[in-house]
């Protein structure tokens, strides 16, 4: 990081001044393209930080001086820390080189945190190019609500890995665009739950996986339209449980392309088995239960019973004067 910020004072985009230094944005006239906007109207519409030691209100801080309770390295302006875009391109320089395919992000980080990450490392690295494609993903709402440690409704991948499939994660995660809102649920993780275990009974034993077509994977070179290629799935699941093994093939192959059905059906029963809250006896006599209060026509007390066993994962069906039951 101090080699890329010399660097960068030397060829004359950035400056130091009272231990600081900056990048002088407008010595690079490509900034603001990533946001398609004009510097105006970025500034205007951000918050920018006020300070005596800078040429231009702008301009954004490449080094600066740590307080004594803040973490600080030695370096030519003294002891200090990097501004938060700095460590980005050095990482990114060190790990991929000066130019890659994909950079992402959400669509919060495009100003500034990427735009001055582009200008820095561009400057730096004497390159046209930063990467290649931007991919800005939008936010993850919970029951329409934005995401947020302040909302107290942040939700990590560890508080699902015991009782959620990493499949069914998957799906969900695929089932919006990127670019657009995804609402988070508990519909949205039953939905995807109950496409697996469908799409899992044509899944026995071992197939020859087929290429995928280029029409199947049409959708994903739309700007990885993952929606448009669930829908191709669900019409090759179709094709498939009308046809023979090649159409399953076909559809096996385009699953596992996107890392669905990538386990043996057993597997993915023994996942939903383990994580089932209740064992068979129980379930029996619960049965037992509903069957008595249907005959005393507590219909009510026979669907609360009902409900309860679907919420630990066993779905019930009466069928020719019997009730059965398998997991949800």
């Amino acid at each position: 990081m101090i080699e890329m910020v010399l660097s960068l004072i030397e060829k004359g985009f950035a400056y130091s001044n009272n231990n600081h230094v900056y990048f002088e944005v407008k010595k690079f006239k490509d900034y603001g393209k990533l946001s398609n906007k004009k510097l105006e109207d970025l500034i205007a519409g951000s918050r920018i930080e006020v300070s005596d030691n800078k040429k231009n209100s702008e301009d954004f801080v490449l080094w600066k001086p740590s307080s004594s309770e803040e973490p600080s390295w030695d370096s030519p302006w003294g002891k200090g820390r990097p501004g938060w875009h700095l460590e980005c391109s050095a990482m990114s320089k060190k790990f991929l080189g000066n130019e890659f395919d994909i950079h992402g992000g959400g669509i919060d980080l495009i100003f500034p945190h990427h735009e001055n990450e582009i200008a820095q490392s561009r400057c730096a690295n004497d390159t046209k190019v930063f990467a290649n494609y931007w991919v800005h993903n939008a936010f993850i709402t919970m029951s329409n609500e934005k995401m947020a440690k302040s909302q107290r409704n942040i939700l990590k991948i560890r508080d699902f890995h015991d009782k959620v499939s990493g499949q069914v994660l998957r799906l969900a995660l695929m089932s919006a665009h990127y670019k657009q809102p995804l609402d988070w649920n508990d519909k949205l993780i039953s939905d995807c739950e109950n496409t697996l275990n469908k799409w899992y009974n044509i899944e026995s034993g071992t197939h020859n996986l087929d290429q995928v077509s280029e029409d199947v994977l049409k959708p994903l070179f739309d700007d990885l339209n993952t929606p448009g290629y669930i829908a191709n799935l669900h019409k090759l699941y179709d094709e498939a449980i009308k046809g023979g093994d090649n159409d399953k093939n076909l559809f096996i192959s385009a699953c596992k392309f996107v890392g669905l059905l990538n386990e043996t059906k057993e597997q993915w029963l023994n996942f939903k088995k383990s994580k089932i809250s209740i064992n068979e006896k129980e379930i029996e006599l619960k049965i037992n239960e509903r069957n008595q209060a249907r005959l005393n026509k507590d219909y009510k007390e026979a669907d609360r019973i009902r409900d309860e066993l679907l919420d630990k994962g066993i779905l019930i069906e009466d069928k020719d004067g019997r009730t059965l039951w398998k997991l949800k």
